[in-house]
């Protein structure tokens, strides 16, 4: 399996469907920027950041000097038996020789450490360092002194910062602010000596990266290495004052040697700078396992008191994620096994799955699991078939999963089975689970698996169930292999293959979103930023003219302020008409009663404005009159928002909308910038997808235009980032295909 996953990017994208209601402003709507005045109409000036002043592209921090200095000084050094850091010492002097740096130590209680001459400071060494290990409880005294030394990178130990409270966050704060003054790079603080382990140098192959805030948590990959599988790196990112694990994500996605990259996360520094690391992962077809802890309240507290992270909200961090082609699995075997998989396996050459074993009963359990979770399966033909019943009994099920009997492995047979079934053009990925050893059978099918593995670029995996893990079929003949991938358990074989398979078709159609990010305003942005009021909600009135600005569909309606403008609206709106008081504290008005539907009459009309305005003045809520609205009474409906995230800014909500949202909470996240695809994919993950397809005899919904509304909204939160706080377009009924989406309610609340 060994082979680089490193290669060309295939780009893929579809044009822009302009939504036919004529409100459609001059400007494209899935980030490709407008000309710019003066340029000739020949295209936006290339800049480096967007619409609201994000960045659209991360520097790849040059960290070779980190993890291969030439010179390195540890600060604090010491030889005294029993110190702390007399161990610390001596385990970078051993690192040091390993990677032929010259290792200075300095304190000025000292004259020489373990033979080595020692310096009272900094500024005494004989030459500049690349790297400073601080061996110090407080390590802000120090920044200052190797900035003017012109180190390049430290590492700081310390605890007590951010992982502590506001105090230590403080410290922290202070630490960052004089890091960045000084031109050095800064690895923690409450960091490791992780990045300094001994690393096998007798491994070959496409190697793990690793990122890590907890050391303790890598220790499970790190151990691969006695798998036989190889390590390139580990970072220990501790609390990110500096470098951070976006920075050693993108410098690992650019190493040649990096497979794949493998991270336990417990909090990010920085959204959008881990989303451009992700970008250029997915870019360079780096695939990305990642631990992110925080799915819960409990774990959420746990990781704030560790390593004083926001985890951020986890259904947003998820999106994230999956967006960007980061694989998330929740158990550290998962990511070791997962991890390992995708940094040695060949691109793969179908999707179809074979199950082979010795049992019926192994090969139909693990079968309905792989099945379960997404996996194909396809029925083998008839000529295969038949060909597999020349050495399999024909009272055996051959048509997938394959059930040899047992006896068949045992001579000759077996390598022909095997075989047979990698030269199957519909078969991909050949998995044998072995339940449990039963020599001689268990160990002549593992050689004939790992002899045939040597033979073809297909996946082959074997899932080794016995709990003891010392029989020589394990230990040497399978992990001995470099081209059969071991697993222990059906689950994390079934997780690693759905992940191998997923990243492949990920990164053949991936497209940087960040090609396409808008770069300057469009007209929409002008006409909505004159209807903002800046620490206050909009009415629905107002809230649907920013819809309108940006070319978002909404129902025929005016807005009165009498009875009988009321009746004159009416008749132009068209009966029958809903009315519905607007006014800026209205957030929910159907549970006050200010909401009429079904108004076919002038003196409807008359009583429902009576009625609406008397609940307004009883209830003491300011109007800014009465909406008059066109009656839409088919369509499915959903909704589509704007919220803000913490980490990554402005994020686009879609799901089922009306009162389904708030009890099924049905709905998708997506990060801007995206386009189409990535808008289509969010509407693919809801569970009530198949509404939108028409159920019951309903007809198929327009999705195109649903779609259009998705972008145009990722759109406005883009410019009008720090202007619009909250967007909520619900409901939004989509009618049937080719008729469009209207949005009949909106709620918009400025910072």
């Amino acid at each position: 399996m060994l082979g680089s996953t490193h290669g060309t990017l295939t780009t893929h994208s579809r044009p822009a469907r302009v939504m036919a209601c004529g409100e459609q402003p001059p400007h494209t709507v899935h980030g490709i920027s407008e000309p710019h005045p003066g340029d000739g109409g020949q295209g936006a000036v290339a800049v480096d950041r967007d619409v609201s002043g994000r960045p659209l592209h991360a520097p790849v921090p040059d960290l070779e000097r980190f993890f291969r200095p030439e010179s390195v000084a540890v600060i604090g050094a010491s030889d005294s038996e029993g110190r702390p850091n007399t161990g610390i010492t001596r385990q970078l002097i051993a690192w040091s020789e390993r990677v032929g740096a010259r290792l200075h130590p300095v304190n000025p209680g000292r004259t020489e450490v373990f033979g080595r001459p020692c310096h009272a400071t900094v500024a005494d060494l004989p030459e500049t360092v690349d790297l400073a290990v601080l061996l110090v409880g407080d390590p802000l005294p120090l920044i200052e002194q190797l900035g003017e030394a012109k180190v390049k990178f430290a590492v700081a130990f310390a605890s007590g910062f951010a992982e502590t409270g506001e105090q230590g966050a403080a410290a922290q704060d202070r630490l960052a602010e004089v890091v960045g003054r000084s031109g050095l790079r800064l690895l923690g603080p409450n960091t490791n000596l992780n990045a300094f382990e001994k690393f096998r140098e007798d491994l070959d192959g496409p190697a793990i990266a690793l990122i890590t805030q907890s050391g303790h948590q890598g220790r499970p990959v790190f151990s691969l290495q006695e798998l036989g599988i190889r390590l390139s790196h580990w970072a220990p990112t501790g609390n990110e004052a500096d470098l951070e694990t976006a920075d050693f994500l993108s410098y690992f996605a650019t190493r040649p040697e990096v497979g794949a990259i493998a991270a336990y996360v417990e909090g990010l520094k920085d959204g959008r700078s881990f989303l451009l690391a992700a970008d250029r992962a997915a870019r360079n077809k780096v695939p990305v396992v990642a631990v992110k802890v925080g799915r819960t309240e409990t774990g959420a507290r746990m990781a704030l008191s560790h390593t004083g992270k926001l985890t951020g909200a986890d259904g947003v961090v998820d999106a994230a994620m999956r967006q960007f082609g980061v694989i998330r699995v929740d158990g550290l075997d998962e990511l070791q096994d997962t991890a390992a998989l995708l940094a040695r396996a060949k691109k793969p050459t179908a999707e179809g799955i074979a199950v082979y074993s010795i049992s019926g009963g192994t090969g139909a359990h693990f079968s309905d699991l792989a099945t379960a979770a997404g996996l194909r399966l396809p029925t083998l033909g008839d000529a295969k078939q038949a060909e597999l019943h020349q050495w399999i009994p024909d009272y055996l099920n051959v048509a997938n999963p394959i059930d040899n009997g047992g006896h068949p492995v045992g001579d000759w047979r077996g390598r022909k089975i095997i075989d047979a079934l990698l030269a199957d053009p519909s078969i991909g990925v050949l998995i044998c689970p072995i339940t449990g050893p039963f020599p001689p059978m268990s160990d002549k099918l593992a050689q004939d698996l790992v002899a045939a593995a040597e033979q073809t670029d297909k996946l082959v995996c074997v899932v080794w169930g016995s709990p003891v893990g010392t029989e020589d079929a394990y230990r040497g003949t399978l992990l001995g292999s470099s081209r059969v991938a071991t697993f222990r358990t059906f689950a994390n074989c079934i997780t690693a293959v759905r992940a191998y398979l997923e990243h492949h078709r990920f990164v053949a159609d991936y497209r940087s979103p960040f090609e396409d990010a808008p770069r300057i305003l469009s007209p929409s942005a002008r006409k909505a930023r004159a209807l903002m009021r800046p620490g206050q909600p909009l009415s629905e009135h107002a809230a649907k003219q920013l819809l309108r600005a940006y070319g978002i569909r909404v129902p025929r309606e005016q807005l009165v302020t009498s009875a009988a403008a009321a009746v004159r609206a009416a008749s132009l709106v068209g009966y029958p008409v809903v009315m519905k008081a607007s006014g800026p504290q209205l957030a929910h008005k159907t549970e006050l009663g200010l909401v009429k539907v079904q108004l076919t009459s002038a003196s409807q009309v008359r009583d429902a404005y009576r009625e609406l305005t008397d609940i307004a003045r009883y209830e003491d809520i300011p109007l800014d009159g009465v909406l008059v609205c066109q009656m839409i009474e088919r369509g499915v409906e959903m909704v589509v928002g704007i919220t803000h995230d913490s980490l990554f800014g402005p994020t686009v909500t879609v799901g089922l909308g009306g009162v389904l949202v708030e009890v099924l909470q049905d709905v998708a996240v997506g990060i801007p910038p995206f386009g189409e695809d990535q808008a289509r994919a969010m509407l693919d993950e809801l569970r009530g997808r198949a509404l939108l397809d028409g159920v019951r005899g309903a007809p198929p919904a327009d999705v195109d235009a649903l779609v259009e509304v998705v972008l145009r909204v990722q759109r406005m939160a883009l410019e009008l980032d720090g202007e619009l706080a909250e967007l909520d377009i619900n409901p939004l009924v989509v009618l049937p295909r080719g008729e469009g989406a209207v949005a009949l309610d909106a709620l918009a609340i400025c910072p």
